[in-house]
């Protein structure tokens, strides 16, 4: 097949186009350019520039080379517009209205994938391949295709995936979705890849230092909309008596306890950010358990959407281990969700996805607990 590559410059990528070179397939690399590094948003504290984790011009030029070593043509895409328009100002919009956004869920599916899923297809690509750890399977009863975990439970990331479209995943593979990161290496050792040992990137890529909230200030300073930073404000507990003042609730996310700065003989963790009152709200950390949530921008991978209540195991976020709920289903691609089981820091901003052993029924989006 012609196969459009997706390249980071990292080994995961630069391996999956190892394999699928090694298999006679026709390769077409990509990399995208994404965040502007000279605009001087992500600096160290003595302000000098920070690199970024991913995407960065660096790991640019080690994708290219890859696609050099392996004898294929390789393009890089300027897609820092449609990243600025798509990610970076819905996630400060986010934090800004007291949630804690997961941007890189929207940049797979709605850019990174969406861009090269079209320019593969006017370019005669048959498959659009990434180095996610996941996988993709057709059922031929049920006419769908089959979201699945990567068999390396400790590097799967079907969580990042589960906005993929039936026509998204059609067109999609997974090479590295049966493989652990030790195999990954391995096999880029075999093929001399100048990225076999290259670090992981953690962070988001546009804040390398994983500080969002002086991100999100010097990039409001940088639109000249200062004015849009919220104002000091309440701390208070959950009975609303107040404890302190906050210098901006964009600086507070549910579950957190470093950096609240009250006074108190007990542990205090965020247990809400509330945008509308400008307050944020602390408590002890049993206060944090929630059995309830409701999300939106729902997504359904394995069927259309229920009309009945599903049993799923569901997470809440990329590291909390999934839980027995019932989802049900309240119209407008929105649902409601019970737990078994309390669960820690339920949060508004953040994705949750559902599973049915190795398979990804969907997702959405969680706009609000209890």
């Amino acid at each position: 097949m012609k196969i459009a590559v997706a390249m980071s410059g990292g080994v995961d990528s630069s391996t999956a186009a190892a394999i699928l070179k090694e298999a006679g397939h026709e390769l077409v690399g990509f990399a995208m350019q994404l965040w502007n590094q000279r605009r001087g948003l992500s600096v160290d504290a003595d302000g000098e520039p920070m690199p970024s984790r991913c995407c960065s011009l660096d790991d640019i030029y080690d994708a290219r080379r890859v696609a050099e070593d392996l004898g294929f043509p390789f393009y890089v895409l300027n897609l820092e517009r449609d990243f600025e328009r798509d990610v970076v100002q819905p996630f400060v919009t986010s934090y800004l209205n007291g949630e804690t956004p997961i941007p890189c869920v929207s940049c797979n599916s709605r850019l990174k994938f969406a861009s090269l899923d079209r320019l593969a297809q006017s370019l005669g690509c048959e498959k659009v391949a990434t180095g996610h750890y996941a996988r993709v399977r057709f059922d031929g009863e049920a006419g769908r295709y089959r979201l699945l975990r990567g068999l390396d439970g400790r590097k799967d990331q079907s969580y990042f995936l589960w906005e993929l479209t039936q026509a998204q995943l059609a067109r999609s593979l997974f090479p590295l979705g049966g493989m652990s990161k030790a195999e990954v290496r391995e096999v880029a050792r075999r093929h001399d890849l100048a990225v076999a040992e290259k670090a992981e990137s953690q962070e988001i890529c546009f804040v390398p230092d994983g500080n969002y909230a002086s991100f999100i200030d010097r990039y409001l300073e940088a639109e000249g909309e200062q004015t849009r930073l919220p104002d000091r404000g309440e701390i208070v507990n959950s009975r609303g008596e107040v404890l302190g003042t906050h210098d901006g609730i964009h600086r507070y996310t549910v579950g957190q306890r470093r950096g609240i700065r009250v006074a108190h003989p007990r542990p205090l963790y965020v247990l809400s950010v509330n945008a509308g009152q400008n307050r944020v709200v602390v408590g002890s950390e049993e206060e944090l358990g929630s059995r309830e949530f409701t999300a939106a921008g729902v997504n359904w991978v394995a069927f259309d959407e229920p009309a009945a209540p599903v049993r799923a195991e569901i997470r809440v976020r990329y590291r909390h281990t999934p839980a027995l709920a019932t989802i049900e289903p309240t119209g407008a691609k929105r649902f409601h969700v019970v737990f078994d089981e309390p669960q820690r820091a339920i949060t508004p901003g953040q994705a949750t996805v559902f599973y049915q052993d190795e398979e990804v029924l969907g997702g959405g989006w969680i706009v609000k607990s209890k």
